[in-house]
């Protein structure tokens, strides 16, 4: 059965961001509003995010805490929930839900996030439109029966698992500066979510969160980064009117009808635009917005109703709102869809977006709707107008759709949270490239040529800390190995990542016989309007992803850190390459299942009894699911190798 596919992988583009901010707050009465100082020091943000998966509509999980290592060895709790709710990772696709908790000074070396593994605390749903083979049936949930939490310990009703994650470099903090830090949770890593099923047998399903699935990435620009909708109650406005303290709350999952709110014990504090101006979107009367740049006009009415806001990092770290939607019932503010794009008609003029629980909407637009991007001030004009835009949307891309206040189906504003291609990478020139991408349903597939950002464009890609201007690249496996334009030096050649791109792509493997080839496949997060491309989309960089070869059996041994494989109606045998270097050595999982039960072990390959015991699994006749990335010598680079014990999987 297939694994976790890749074709929407986000950085993924996990998105459940944790903003680390000192924000106070309490409970407000709706006619006398609490009276706070709306004082701001520097926050140090800590995101976290993920990405989506063509065969998953929900991932949800339950985050009880995250505390971050000091470097003398000790630890501090950073957040934890009183009260912790499902939160649907695939929602989070290259966009952060800001929770909010303080962090003190000093230096840190690393990060333990705690996740709640009872039965039923992490729910997977499979997309209403999966890839072909897939196990799941569309729009359901998985039974919890079925689902495998891998690593769970814990008596009874109190079972978690703990997730610990080393910085690359640490990191201090201090009162004088933000310092975001960054982790992703990656829905689409080959070993997230592992599919075992044996002719007449159930589907299990492995969750893994372990063994590189979780990640620290940099931040380039805190102010670049995109957040979710915020979701709360207003609990208060401080005494001079600036800012706005909200009770944190989520969408209850499974949705319920109508859909109600689920409070996470926490509180933001959110500041107006002074300069620009915040829109204000009274939800139960109109759709028109009026526009404040402090919070005094609405003051005496808007404590105790629910809040839908859009907000954006401030250099400080402070949180500024662009756009308040306010209602006096939850489902009110919760019916305008956020989700990926399933499916563009515009002969129909509709967009069909999943929600939070991937239930499909389908959406029309008309002349008067408004495309727009995130992090832009109220004064600033929309990227697009009406139906003939919709040519520049397609399925994957992350949106916020607002609807019309008395007709729930006509849109009114479509915010591009994340304009995500992905697919197989074909044609690359010194200017542009295409993106490929096929799915199920052949009307969602698209060829899409985007040109490279221009050299003097700044992007949220960093080396050693610094911001990248123009293009680069980087394969899955090393993200912190980027590829980007370096002048020559007396020791080192000059680098042109364009020029490297174009070669890294071009190679292929196959099986042959009834296998097609494997080509090389990447994910790119597309900005609008750089100098490179002023009325479309350009790449700022691509992240190879690896592809999945179907289930294969060894044929030869391992040696030389190689071995082969071949595949059923396969003509020919494919060469697999592993790395062993500790930190970026190949991952690799034992995968044992006895009749239902199914234990999944990491393997460190760079350490002498971890390869020994690769080499030693490896016989021949194993079954193994590799995801590499292939090489332009005919081979393919493992990223991940799953070999298979006990009860064989069935493809």
């Amino acid at each position: 059965m297939p694994v976790l596919s890749r074709n929407l992988h986000l950085s993924i583009a996990t998105v459940l961001a944790v903003s680390l901010a000192g924000c106070g707050g309490g409970a407000g009465s709706p006619n006398a509003p609490t009276q706070v100082g709306s004082a701001v020091i520097h926050q140090t943000p800590l995101l976290i995010r993920d990405a989506p998966s063509e065969n998953w509509a929900s991932v949800a999980v339950k985050v009880l805490s995250i505390a971050l290592t000091t470097n003398d060895g000790g630890s501090v709790t950073v957040y934890q929930s009183s009260t912790p709710a499902l939160m649907n990772l695939a929602q989070l696709d290259q966009v952060s839900d800001a929770l909010a908790s303080s962090i003190p000074p000093g230096t840190y070396t690393g990060v333990t996030i705690t996740i709640a593994a009872n039965p039923g605390d992490v729910v997977l749903t499979v997309s209403q439109d999966p890839e072909s083979g897939f196990a799941g049936t569309p729009g359901t949930t998985i039974p919890v029966a079925q689902t495998v939490i891998n690593g769970a310990s814990g008596a009874s009703n109190a079972m978690t698992v703990s997730i610990p994650i080393t910085f690359k470099k640490s990191i201090t903090v201090s009162s004088a500066q933000s310092t975001p830090i960054q982790l992703d949770f990656n829905l689409g890593h080959p070993a997230f979510v592992i599919t075992h099923a044996v002719t007449g047998g159930t589907t299990v399903y492995t969750v893994t969160f372990q063994g590189g699935t979780i990640y620290p990435r940099s931040v380039a620009h805190l102010t670049d980064l995109v957040l979710r909708h915020l979701y709360g109650t207003a609990a208060s406005i401080s005494t001079d009117n600036k800012a706005l303290t909200i009770t944190r709350e989520v969408p209850a999952l499974p949705v319920t009808l109508p859909e109600t709110a689920v409070s996470l014990g926490t509180s933001s504090t959110i500041l107006a635009d002074s300069a620009h101006g915040t829109l204000v979107y009274d939800l139960d009367s109109s759709t028109t917005p009026t526009t404040i740049t402090d919070f005094s006009t609405i003051a005496a009415s808007i404590v105790g109703r629910q809040l839908r806001i859009e907000a954006r990092y401030q250099p400080d770290g402070s949180l500024v709102a662009t756009r308040l939607y306010s209602a006096s019932t939850f489902a009110t503010i919760w019916r305008s869809p956020e989700g990926h794009v399933l499916r563009v008609d515009p002969n129909q003029n509709t967009l069909t977006v999943a929600g939070e629980d991937g239930t499909p909407a389908v959406l029309t637009v008309d002349s008067s709707t408004l495309f727009t991007l995130p992090n832009q001030p109220a004064t600033a004009t929309p990227i697009g107008t009406g139906t003939t835009f919709l040519a520049n949307l397609h399925r994957g891309f992350k949106v916020h759709v607002t609807v019309d206040t008395t007709t729930p189906s006509l849109t009114r504003i479509v915010e591009i949270e994340s304009a995500g291609f992905s697919g197989r990478i074909a044609n690359p020139t010194p200017t542009q490239f295409d993106v490929q991408a096929h799915f199920r349903h052949h009307g969602d597939g698209f060829s899409v040529t985007l040109p490279y950002v221009a050299a003097a464009t700044s992007t949220d890609v960093t080396v050693n800390g610094a911001p990248v201007t123009g293009f680069s690249y980087w394969n899955f496996a090393y993200p912190t190995q980027v590829i980007s334009n370096q002048p020559a030096t007396s020791t080192t050649a000059a680098v042109d990542a364009i020029a490297q791109f174009g070669l890294a792509t071009g190679g292929s493997v196959g099986f042959g016989g009834i296998w097609g080839p494997i080509y090389a496949r990447g994910e790119t997060h597309a900005v609008w309007g750089d100098p490179s491309n002023p009325t479309g989309w350009s790449a700022p960089w691509v992240e190879l992803t690896p592809s999945r070869v179907p289930t294969a059996w060894v044929s030869t041994t391992v040696a030389a850190n190689q071995f082969a494989i071949s595949a059923p109606g396969g003509a020919v045998p494919v060469v697999v390459s592993f790395d062993t270097t500790p930190g970026s050595a190949t991952l690799v999982y034992g995968v044992d299942r006895s009749h239902d039960n199914v234990a999944v072990t990491v393997q460190d390959i760079s350490t002498s009894p971890g390869l020994a015991a690769l080499t030693s699994a490896l016989a021949i006749n194993t079954p193994v699911r590799i995801s590499g990335i292939p090489q332009a010598d005919g081979t393919l680079k493992a990223y991940v190798i799953s070999y298979f014990t006990g009860t064989h999987p069935e493809d």
